[in-house]
């Protein structure tokens, strides 16, 4: 198996595991993916944390090997593919960080950016180098990267293919933190802070600032007032309420 899911309470660990290529995605592992999120949708994780095998690589994108001389209607099916694994990444109705120790290139970049966050290591160097092989990328990093550091930089990154460090990527908003080492145990520790929460309060605050980015300021007001109204109707509002009036840790059920 070329991805490998585990469950540690409320978190599960997906791992993508072809360490002799430094974890890069080829059409298996595509699949395989596709599967195991089938399967998160289904369990009852409450958060997930992405990363790779081997200690060099959380993904080093595709697999160079797949993409020569493909008939066009297969290249097209296989990209929208790729985009609907990323996208389904993205829709987890859960946090997701992207464990990234070593590199994170092209595919690999574009799995993290599906990601809720992203964490890196110092050694960390991500980039989507497609333009270097006469393409662009194709999974969605077009799109997801200009709203994450914007349109300016995001341009320069695509058209030069220049790789980023840990450093430069947590200045322009690329990454979330950057530790000395071990992303994932990091990674753990910053989800298991998330997870004290309201798993809808978690979810409506994504929908709020995600959507909200989309909408004129009035819009977003409107969908902020929505997404609060919704909220304070669930049992979690009133548990954390009556917590704090109580001056104790709220029990939150997700309802």
């Amino acid at each position: 198996m070329t991805i490998e899911l585990q469950f540690e309470g409320e978190i599960a660990h997906l791992v993508l595991n072809r360490p002799d290529k430094l974890n890069a995605l080829n059409r298996q592992m595509l699949g395989e993916l596709d599967s195991a999120l089938g399967e998160l949708e289904r369990s009852s994780a409450r958060g997930v944390i992405f990363s790779g095998s081997g200690g060099r690589a959380f993904c080093a994108g595709a697999d160079i090997d797949e993409l020569i001389d493909r008939p066009l209607l297969q290249v097209r099916e296989e990209t929208m593919f790729g985009q609907a694994v990323m996208t389904r990444v993205a829709n987890l109705q859960m946090p997701t960080v992207a464990a990234i120790d070593g590199y994170a290139f092209g595919g690999g970049l574009e799995l993290a950016l599906a990601c809720w966050f992203r964490i890196g290591t110092t050694k960390s160097r991500v980039g989507l180098p497609e333009i270097k092989l006469g393409l662009i990328p194709g999974y969605g990093g077009t799109q997801r990267l200009p709203r994450l550091v914007g349109r300016r930089l995001a341009l320069e990154m695509i058209a030069s293919g220049r790789t980023v460090s840990s450093e430069e990527a947590l200045g322009i908003g690329l990454v979330d933190r950057v530790v000395e080492a071990d992303a994932q145990a990091a990674s753990r520790s910053f989800l298991e802070g998330l997870l004290c929460h309201s798993l809808p309060a978690l979810n409506m605050a994504r929908l709020a600032v995600l959507e909200g980015m989309e909408l004129t300021a009035e819009q977003g007001l409107r969908l902020e007032e929505q997404c609060s109204t919704a909220l304070y109707q669930l049992e979690d509002s009133r548990e954390g309420m009556q917590a704090f009036l109580e001056k104790r840790k709220p029990s939150f059920r997700d309802a």
